[in-house]
């Protein structure tokens, strides 16, 4: 039996409707992927299961349906997927993400051509609630990236969505680990263990399209055992966005001490210059309890340390979210990608 070149890794959490919708949008040959859904004990399992055996029944994808028997969490459920699958290469897609049309075939072509890399950053789309559609690319053009602290620094921010987040099984086998359980960041673990060694690739087709549930303050994140400590589920809190956000610096102090990197310091330089989303997702709440969020952000999490953040912490207090939201998207759509700063 010839094993399948990609497996599609769908981490559940009771959303069966949205999990629908990402079952449907994948259209490449059904002979270079299997799929594998892992469900986390969530209220609506039962929908879940019905779900993926009725896609199943009826697609000529093959499609592999596993149930935990305990809530592992978002880093225990990617764990386990990486266990479950067959592929030579694992793609994670949220359960409320989409494929683009037609971009899965081409994003298999590039993935062929580029073997010899076991990482591949994606680029990705987003809509925003008033219909603009935001592309996550961060470079001109595909190109190849050297191994090493620099290119890993550069790619931690770049690497924790999900969606399209593509890596050598082999290699998220030998570097499987539960120390990280509760940070939400075990992809960019993954990623940083690989990078370290290995040369990797950004390919510049927007594969997916990152729907953001988060946006809707309702995060389900909190319900394992390694994640109760850290977040209340329910809502963005100031606690939940803090505790997240330093959980970056958890991750780079274990691979300093694996490795002998400066990962940390190098990583807190590069989030705050591109600390804007870490701000933004608060300004809603109003100003007084923005500005003491960002304090917090500045003193507990470090990110004073370039003047980069205080200009995104002001233009969100002088002009708000909205503006500057499209203010960034048309300085993206003017340049092509995200600038380099």
């Amino acid at each position: 039996m010839n094993l399948p070149f990609l497996s599609i890794c769908i981490p559940s959490y009771n959303r069966p409707r949205q999990l629908v919708q990402l079952l449907a949008s994948i259209d490449c040959s059904p002979e270079l992927v299997e799929i594998v859904v892992c469900e986390d004990q969530a209220p609506k399992r039962v929908e879940v299961r019905d779900a993926v055996n009725q896609f199943a029944e009826s697609s000529r994808y093959v499609t592999h349906y596993h149930e935990n028997a305990t809530n592992l969490g978002f880093d225990g459920n990617l764990r386990r997927l990486v266990e479950c699958a067959s592929g030579e290469y694992i793609m994670f897609m949220g359960d409320d993400d989409l494929f683009v049309p037609g971009a899965l075939s081409q994003f298999l072509q590039f993935l062929d051509v580029h073997r010899d890399k076991p990482y591949v950053l994606r680029t990705y789309l987003t809509e925003h609630p008033d219909g603009r559609t935001e592309y996550y690319r961060y470079l001109p053009e595909s190109k190849l990236l050297p191994k090493g602290e620099a290119t890993v620094a550069w790619l931690f921010k770049r690497s924790v969505t999900i969606c399209g987040f593509t890596v050598s099984r082999a290699e998220a086998l030998k570097y499987a680990t539960a120390d990280l359980d509760g940070t939400l960041l075990y992809q960019v673990y993954l990623m940083s263990q690989v990078c370290l060694q290995h040369d990797s690739v950004y390919c510049d087709i927007p594969v997916a399209h990152a729907v953001q549930s988060f946006r809707e303050d309702k995060p389900m994140f909190g319900s394992s055992e390694a994640e109760k400590s850290r977040f209340t589920p329910g809502s963005v809190s100031h606690d939940n966005s803090i505790n997240f956000t330093k959980a970056y610096f958890e991750v780079t102090s274990y691979l300093d001490q694996q490795h002998g990197t400066g990962l940390t310091k190098l990583v807190r330089v590069d989030l705050s210059k591109y600390s804007y989303p870490f701000l933004s997702i608060q300004r809603k709440r109003g100003i007084p309890s923005f500005l003491r969020y960002a304090k917090r952000l500045e003193v507990e999490v470090g990110f004073g340390c370039t003047a980069y953040f205080y200009l995104y912490k002001w233009a969100l207090v002088i002009f708000g979210e909205r503006f500057c939201d499209h203010l960034i998207v048309r300085i993206k759509r003017t340049i092509g990608y995200t600038p380099s700063i």
